[in-house]
């Protein structure tokens, strides 16, 4: 089974338990690094995530796991906050950091470059629109988006 295929199974197993613990589910990975895998439940919620948020979220989740058991080898659990910088992945994602300073990598560069931070203006479900700080308003469509994330401002 593929990495996505199991993050996609454990999404839908953790949802009600991360809605259960007063908090939203903003993304779930499944990555093999150093030799071991780990499987990333992020968690957020208003005002932030305490550990017990986490703990409420990372028990019945582990059990539930165990009992389905849709992985095939051994893995580390981890259940977190998705931090200051936080991935935007989700069209809803993009909505809430309207206003917010993030950084966006594309697929392919677009007018010679791949990287670009700026205050996003707007998101209609389809198209980024960020204001660069030399207030150019680039434009790009989901699908040319690699990554996104906020940016912490000091």
């Amino acid at each position: 089974m593929s990495k996505s295929k199991i993050a996609d199974i454990v999404a839908s197993m953790a949802q009600p338990i991360v809605e259960e613990a007063g908090c939203e589910l903003v993304d779930v990975e499944y990555v093999k690094e150093g030799g071991s895998w780990f499987l990333r439940i992020y968690i957020d919620k208003p005002g932030g995530v305490t550990l017990d948020d986490c703990e409420n979220v990372s028990r019945p989740l582990n059990d539930l796991i165990d009992e389905k058991d849709p992985i095939p080898h051994a893995y580390y659990l981890e259940v977190s906050s998705p931090g200051l910088e936080r991935p935007l992945k989700k069209p809803r994602d993009f909505e809430k950091a309207v206003g917010s300073l993030v950084e966006i990598k594309l697929y392919k560069a677009a007018d010679g470059k791949k990287s670009f931070v700026g205050r996003l203006d707007s998101f209609d479900g389809d198209t980024v629109s960020l204001k660069t700080e030399n207030d150019e308003i680039c434009r790009f469509h989901i699908e040319q988006i690699a990554k996104a994330k906020r940016k912490i401002e000091f």
